[in-house]
Parts: C-alpha cells; structure tokens; sequence
C-alpha cells in the first residue's frame, strides 16, 4: 500500500488530526499496554514479527486480522 496522495495543505491538516486522534487518553492508554504487553512478550520469548495486540481480544494477531472488528466492519464497533 502506498503512501496518500495529498496536496500539501491536505498532508499538514492531516498530520494535525492524526496527532489529536493519537493524544487522546484512550488511544494513550492502549498504546502504553501495548508497550507494557510487547515488552513482556518479547522478554518470554515470543515471536511478534507481523503482530498487533488487540485489546478486544487480548492477544497478539497478525496485522491483518486486526483489523475491521473481526470481519464484522466498524460500524457497529464498541
């Protein structure tokens, strides 16, 4: 996938909503478990090339099948 073509006005308004939505405390909250969560993981042994955790689910899962609510779309997403 590559990358977004945007004007150059269309890449600065982007990166400041990217960053918003990046600074919010629940998106705060999940990227420090994944930290917490892959550091443990890496320290134990196991193999996270490719991998995601999904804190829904509580596990690590391709990047791939992490995405779309399990097949279900994100409509309906809690």
């Amino acid at each position: 996938m590559g990358k977004q073509k945007l004007t150059p006005t269309a890449r600065r308004m982007k990166k400041i909503r990217d960053k918003k939505a990046a600074m919010t405390p629940s998106r705060r909250k999940k990227k420090a478990e994944n930290q917490r969560k892959r550091r443990a993981a890496k320290k134990a042994g196991v193999c996270l090339k490719g991998k995601d955790y999904d804190h829904k689910d509580g596990r690590f899962k391709s990047v791939k099948a992490n995405r779309g609510n399990d097949g279900k779309g994100t409509k309906k997403e809690k």
